[in-house]
């Protein structure tokens, strides 16, 4: 059973949330009160399926495989259905300058289960992982894998989609940076909810060998310790995040503008 080990992320009203099971959280939702945003998936260890993007060009989907090929084995557990979404919504928000910080791109996993290091920083013109690491999910989105997945205030749930990186600032978890959802009804509260990237003990090497798994935080993706300040260095203010998971949808996600930005500037 996971004990609480320090405090998650604030909610809308700056309350700490601890790193223990949804269902011994103080005020968890109830089943029956899971909103319209949420997907469900069962909780076993099986991946859910992603199907292949169906208007993916040619030429788009051999530079993903080429760049998956290139990142090595620290990218093994990276799908290539899930780098191909990525990486078809950074392009996309490089066309239309929503994140300005050329050819970083971060990629979690949640489906994944949170025992594994599920979390990539890629440097996608070199060809190189310059970040593999660890990270929760919400304490209501699920235990060793998460499940749900909810943009409303308090659920304390991990919300899916594209992120843009923002500022960085001093919080009670030191070093954070403050995430921007890019998804309309599906992350977009992000800022209200005080979603950021920070550092957990719970998230820590220590803890995951005593439990098995990393704890949960209020819907931030908390970091490790002892990696947190190099990513949220290495990511900057302007890059792209992107956080798939199960019922995962976007705007962003239009193969075919992607394919002529790559076409016309590469993954810069």
């Amino acid at each position: 059973m996971l004990n609480g080990v320090g405090a998650g992320c604030q909610s809308s009203v700056g309350e700490a949330a601890m790193a223990r099971p949804p269902a011994a959280a103080p005020g968890a939702l109830a089943p029956a009160a899971a909103d319209s945003a949420r997907a469900v998936v069962p909780d076993s260890l099986q991946l859910t399926p992603l199907a292949p993007l169906p208007r993916l060009s040619d030429s788009l989907r051999r530079a993903v495989h080429t760049l998956h090929a290139r990142l090595g084995p620290a990218a093994q557990e990276l799908r290539l259905e899930v780098l191909e979404r990525a990486c078809v919504g950074y392009l996309n928000l490089r066309q239309k300058g929503v994140v300005h910080r050329a050819g970083v791109l971060t990629v979690a996993d949640m489906d994944l289960p949170s025992s594994k290091q599920r979390l990539w920083v890629l440097d996608l013109t070199a060809g190189r992982v310059l970040h593999l690491s660890h990270v929760a999910h919400g304490r209501g989105s699920g235990r060793l894998r998460a499940r749900r997945f909810s943009n409303v205030m308090k659920s304390a749930c991990t919300a899916l989609g594209f992120y843009r990186t923002q500022d960085t600032y001093q919080g009670r978890h030191g070093l954070s940076r403050r995430l921007r959802g890019l998804d309309t009804n599906q992350n977009d509260n992000a800022l209200r909810r005080y979603v950021v990237l920070h550092a957990a003990d719970y998230v820590s090497r220590e803890y995951v060998a005593q439990n098995g798994q990393v704890g949960y935080s209020r819907g931030c993706p908390a970091l490790p310790p002892d990696q947190y300040r190099a990513i949220i260095h290495t990511v900057g203010e302007g890059s792209c995040l992107y956080l798939s998971g199960p019922g995962a949808s976007s705007a962003w996600l239009n193969e075919t503008s992607a394919a002529q930005r790559l076409a016309a500037h590469g993954w810069k």
